[in-house]
């Protein structure tokens, strides 16, 4: 009984967010982080409109940064990210669309 107690909270801790791995606020090599900062200025804040996700202060667009950068810590392209993004939210995220 303690062994399946000890694995469940081991899942459930694995599953929670904060225990999750998290994506980098920023990237340590420079070209990662000049292409997560260039990718986030061209995403619009659903929240400001009129500002990009990488000038906003809506915890929105600090949730849209952390996805851009998990996407491309896991090798995705700038289109990949874009299209997840647009299917997700239309093409209103789009600063150009």
């Amino acid at each position: 009984m303690k062994k399946y107690f000890l694995v469940l909270l081991l899942l459930l801790a694995a599953a929670h967010p904060a225990v999750a791995a998290a994506a980098p606020d920023t990237f340590a090599n420079p070209a990662m982080e000049a292409r997560a900062r260039n990718l986030q200025r061209q995403l619009r804040c659903l929240v400001c409109q009129g500002e990009s996700i990488d000038e906003s202060g809506a915890p929105l667009a600090a949730e849209l940064r952390h996805l851009v950068r998990a996407q491309m810590a896991q090798g995705r392209s700038d289109r990949q990210i874009e299209d997840y993004l647009t299917a997700r939210y239309g093409n209103f995220i789009l600063m150009k669309p």
